[in-house]
């Protein structure tokens, strides 16, 4: 595994809102949200009890910020005990036809309400309301190629550039691009249209499901997707 002087040695976000002004927004949001996510576990609690009788939360070890592990919170969504099955490019399927999502589940994931219990993480410092999605904290820091690793030099996010602008329409490889493209821009503007994004995306319900997705060949030009001037 990459030691920590190497890990060290990667150039992290320098500006003002980077180190200071993004986690104060991130304590505001989450603060602000504890009182929905009470609630939530209640009802989505009851519904995922009714529905197979298992446990209401799901907890798994992703990369964090650094190259250090944590425990990301969501609400289960799929059977107790399913397999992991994963996309030839290593990415999570998020298939409208996978028999492993409970019939709550499919509910939780179109509308996101799975991802709400991760402002827990966000509160206890290991996530960010925008950044990249932590992957699973299974492959080696030391066998990650240099975007995989980029990734890494700040705290990963409930919601990121991704999910706002393509949810589950593109290639691993575009995903590392265009989450870089991310950590080289971070600023407050461009975490503000992320937001806005999200809530867009969400709403209508655009790319839920990755079927029809590619097999996870990078693009010709191999360049992160454009930031939108105007959206």
């Amino acid at each position: 595994m990459a030691n920590q002087a190497t890990l060290n040695t990667w150039n992290h976000p320098q500006t003002l809102y980077a180190r200071y002004g993004k986690r104060a927004l991130d304590v505001t949001a989450a603060l602000a949200v504890m009182p929905l996510l009470g609630v939530l576990t209640v009802g989505v609690g009851a519904a995922i009890k009714l529905d197979d009788g298992g446990p209401i939360f799901y907890r798994q070890e992703r990369w964090g910020r650094q190259g250090r592990p944590f425990r990301i919170f969501k609400f289960r969504s799929m059977s107790v005990g399913a397999p992991d099955i994963r996309n030839a490019d290593s990415s999570s399927v998020a298939s409208k036809a996978d028999a492993r999502v409970t019939r709550v589940g499919r509910v939780l994931r179109a509308t996101s309400i799975d991802e709400v219990p991760q402002f827990l993480n966000v509160l206890n410092g290991t996530m960010s309301l925008i950044g990249p999605r932590p992957n699973l904290a299974t492959k080696p820091l030391d066998r990650m190629g240099d975007d995989e690793r980029r990734r890494l030099t700040v705290r990963p996010g409930i919601t990121g550039y991704n999910q706002a602008f393509y949810r589950n329409s593109t290639t691993l490889p575009e995903r590392y691009a265009a989450d870089c493209y991310y950590v080289d821009h971070l600023s407050f503007g461009l975490d503000v249209r992320i937001v806005l994004k999200t809530i867009q995306t969400v709403l209508t319900g655009k790319s839920v499901y990755s079927d029809a997705k590619g097999s996870g060949e990078q693009t010709a030009s191999g360049q992160a997707p454009a930031a939108p001037a105007s959206r």
